[in-house]
């Protein structure tokens, strides 16, 4: 088991990478003052961004929900919630992709299938962040294991601004 601190800071770690990939994701979405990439970058930070999202999920699938279920057997359920919501947005994130891919190869864009696809994805990230926030960020706060693959679940390495 963690120490009390450390659990908190896994907590507090956890949400600052939910809001990572939320201002990620808010970046490649049509939002009035923010920059956004144009229509010939998008293919690639929507690659970029599927990518880090992917990596968030499996180290949370092998990391940390592994080690919390040793700790907190009650949390099954939760877990097993969570686990399914990432198999949903796997499938969203190959759409995106496959996207992405068709309009970098493209002379037409496609853009626009892309940004419906990452309103969409957003809104499913954000009620399954809000979720693990509470349903998780409540455990971790009461000492939950240190996660050996912490790396993967909070921080990023890619190029995505």
């Amino acid at each position: 088991m963690a120490s009390p601190d450390r659990a908190v800071a896994l907590s507090r770690q956890l949400a600052q990478a939910h809001q990572d990939l939320r201002r990620r994701i808010d970046d490649l979405r049509t939002h009035p003052g923010r920059p956004r990439p144009d229509n010939d970058a998008l293919p690639t930070h929507c690659l970029a961004f599927c990518a880090a999202l992917t990596a968030h999920h499996h180290g949370e699938d092998t990391g940390m929900f592994a080690e919390l279920l040793r700790e907190r057997p009650d949390l099954a359920g939760t877990i097993a919630k969570l686990v399914e919501d990432h198999g949903m947005i796997a499938s969203i994130l190959s759409r995106v992709a496959e996207l992405a891919r068709r309009a970098a190869a493209s002379d037409d864009g496609g853009t626009e299938a892309i940004r419906r696809e990452l309103d969409g994805l957003a809104a499913i990230m954000e009620s399954h962040f809000a979720y693990e926030e509470r349903a998780l960020g409540s455990a971790l706060d009461r000492g939950a294991p240190t996660t050996a693959r912490a790396d993967r679940v909070f921080r990023f390495r890619d190029d995505t601004p």
